[in-house]
């Protein structure tokens, strides 16, 4: 743990910690009256009522387009299941810059529905709600589904036997059977929306704004440190009871229910009723998830000759130092070491926390790694230009910093892919290697690594994938020589004219190529099962 708890206490606590004192603390005394000051503001109620409001809204929305897809995916077998799965999980993990530059192609002036029935929605709200429904649909799918498709069916038969209707069945039966992982589910949707930072910024112009945007705004272009200390206190103690919420449904979905095989749950669709489930929900994800990408992919190629992707490789000497283009390699290098700092420190807490004598200190250590995920990743990327600035950690000119910030997003998910494998692992394989004189790096190299290897490799994608996006932090860390992809698609949004807009959608179609590679490779690892224990 020692390892783990330095980096989280350096590069999390220090420079959170750092941002709020400076905002709240003035000649060595504490303005707590501060706090009761930037609430009375009507703005920052207005804020914190559409954080809230649209959270919700998002949450609702979602769970009400995807339940019907768990249900498929969990218990309908049909070609192609396994490449939907990899379309379907797709825009979770594009960064919400591509999400929200492919849905101001769709929607926002000069889009398809503005081409086609001239209807504009980027200045409703209504692009917002269904960005967020496009990148949490994922969630609810692989929750509610992955926990549907080991429900054992005949309990629900067994009702349907004794009389039951088909609605009554599933509501006394499967609904509360499924209620956590739902629970779980949606809090995990509320939580990425409430702290929604590049989706509402790309489509929310200035008429709306989240927490996430409005702290951005107070540090970068207001400059007001007080009220945006304020800000985060209030969404680090929103997303800390989110956060406890969720691990109390987790711990109720993994005691509450016996399971069974979820290979043996799944049929062909039977009647028209099933069939036009299928086609209802193939039709969603078409429309929902892949037109967005394809309009993304389409206004990319507007101009004749791939000039948009030609324009990348010029250098315009105005915001971009150097050619645009860079930002790829820039990305992909920042994204590799991330990745190897996240797997590093996730796999020694996933280890520390799978062991019998882990204290009450580790266990509550477990739920403080969640936390990167719902802080506001702009207060840390800030945190880390005013904290990170004297020796012996002035790291504000090295380029590791931004892997710094991007590992902290990734180092829970790796913990989270790693703790059900090695927990799993028979304790007595281990006893039985140190009785015969194993050392216990040994012990760890030739009983539990051949066992974790996938999982290892999953979490190490899915690592690269979140670090590769990674956009709140890294707008303020990022060098002007050294941009990375979702900073470079923000920068050409951010300037007029057609030319930079088409530069931006190519560069958002090569990141969201570059992340759909790293998940068909993720989901060939999930689903390859040579070598499992």
């Amino acid at each position: 743990m020692t390892v783990p708890v330095a980096f989280f206490a350096v590069f999390f606590a220090y420079p959170v910690a750092a941002i709020v004192a400076r905002g709240l603390k003035a000649d060595g005394t504490w303005h707590l009256g501060r706090i009761g000051e930037v609430l009375a503001q009507s703005d920052v109620r207005h804020v914190l009522w559409f954080t809230t409001w649209q959270a919700f809204v998002s949450t609702a929305l979602t769970l009400i387009v995807a339940l019907p897809g768990a249900y498929v995916f969990a218990r309908f077998h049909f070609p192609g299941k396994q490449v939907l799965r990899a379309v379907v999980t797709v825009p979770f993990v594009l960064p919400t810059v591509v999400v929200g530059t492919a849905f101001l192609a769709l929607v926002g002036r000069g889009g398809l529905l503005d081409e086609l029935w001239g209807v504009r929605l980027d200045t409703t709200v209504w692009a917002i709600l269904l960005a967020h429904v496009f990148f949490n649909y994922a969630v609810v799918v692989r929750t509610v589904g992955g926990l549907w498709a080991q429900l054992d069916p005949r309990q629900e038969e067994a009702a349907r036997m004794l009389g039951a209707s088909p609605l009554r069945a599933w509501r006394q039966v499967t609904l509360p059977a499924l209620a956590p992982a739902v629970a779980a589910a949606a809090l995990m949707v509320f939580l990425f929306t409430f702290t929604s930072f590049g989706v509402v910024q790309i489509l929310g112009g200035p008429t709306f704004s989240t927490l996430e945007v409005e702290i951005y705004r107070q540090t970068s272009e207001i400059f007001d440190l007080s009220t945006a200390a304020v800000l985060t206190l209030i969404q680090f103690v929103a997303v800390g009871a989110i956060l406890a919420l969720h691990a109390w449904t987790v711990r109720r979905r993994e005691t509450a229910l016996r399971l069974v095989d979820a290979s043996v749950t799944a049929r062909r669709p039977r009647g028209a009723g099933q069939r036009a489930l299928l086609g209802g929900v193939l039709v969603t994800v078409a429309v929902l998830l892949v037109l967005p990408l394809a309009v993304l992919v389409q206004r990319s190629l507007g101009a004749p000759g791939f000039g948009y992707y030609r324009a990348l490789t010029s250098e315009d000497g105005g915001f971009f130092l150097v050619p645009p283009i860079e930002a790829i390699g820039n990305s992909l290098s920042y994204a590799v070491a991330a990745t190897i700092i996240a797997v590093v420190i996730g796999s020694l807490a996933a280890v520390a926390l799978t062991r019998r004598d882990a204290g009450r200190f580790v266990r509550g250590f477990d739920a403080l790694l969640m936390l990167p995920l719902g802080v506001s990743a702009v207060t840390v990327g800030f945190g880390f230009l005013i904290s990170l600035d004297e020796p012996p950690l002035d790291l504000r000119s090295s380029w590791i910093l931004v892997p710094l910030a991007q590992a902290l997003v990734g180092v829970p998910f790796v913990v989270r892919t790693m703790l059900p494998v090695l927990r799993a692992v028979d304790v007595r394989l281990r006893e039985a290697a140190s009785v015969l004189g194993a050392s216990p790096w040994r012990v760890w190299r030739e009983v539990d690594l051949p066992i974790v290897r996938r999982a290892l490799l999953i979490a190490a994608g899915f690592a690269f994938a979140v670090s590769l996006g990674e956009f709140g932090a890294t707008v303020f860390i990022a060098r002007p020589d050294r941009p990375t992809l979702p900073v470079a698609v923000a920068r050409l949004l951010g300037r007029p004219g057609d030319l930079n807009y088409g530069q931006a959608m190519a560069l958002s179609t090569i990141l969201m190529m570059v992340c759909a590679v790293a998940l068909l490779v993720l989901e060939r690892l999930r689903t390859d099962r040579t070598g499992e224990f």
